[in-house]
C-alpha cells in the first residue's frame, strides 16, 4: 500500500486546513486511515482516524470538535479538515493506514510521506 499526502503549508491561526491522502496497491490490506502528526523535538500523536467500512471515527481531544476525518472510497482518498488552527497545530502531517482503528502509531501498517503544517501569523 502506498500513501500520499497533499496539502498543508503556511496558513493563519484561526484558518481552515484540508489534507488529502490518496492510497494505492492493496488497498484491501487495510481497514482504518488515520491521521497523526509530529512537532519538532515531540513524538508522533494520534489526530483522527476513520473505519473504512462503517465510517466510525476517532478523534484526538485536542482536535475534537474542529476537525472531521471523511473519504471518498471510489478514489481511495481519506481528508482531514481542521478549522479554528492554531500555533500548537503546527507539525508534520502523517497519514496511516492499519487494520485497527487506534490511537497508536504501532497499529497502523502503512504511512505517508508526511506535509508540513505551519500555523503562524
Amino acid at each position: 500500500v502506498q500513501l500520499q499526502a497533499f496539502g498543508g503549508g503556511l496558513l493563519q491561526p484561526g484558518g481552515f486546513l484540508r489534507l488529502s491522502c490518496a492510497a494505492s496497491g492493496g488497498t484491501f490490506s487495510y481497514n482504518v486511515m488515520g491521521w497523526f502528526r509530529q512537532a519538532p523535538g515531540k513524538e508522533r500523536e494520534f489526530v483522527a482516524a476513520m473505519r473504512w467500512t462503517d465510517g466510525s471515527t476517532n478523534y484526538a481531544d485536542s482536535v475534537k470538535g474542529r476537525s472531521t476525518i471523511s473519504r471518498d472510497n471510489a478514489k481511495n482518498t481519506a481528508y482531514l479538515q481542521m478549522n479554528s488552527l492554531k500555533p500548537e497545530d503546527t507539525a508534520v502531517y502523517y497519514c496511516a493506514a492499519g487494520r485497527y482503528n487506534s490511537y497508536s502509531p504501532y497499529d497502523y501498517d502503512y504511512w505517508g510521506q508526511g506535509t508540513q503544517v505551519t500555523v503562524s501569523s
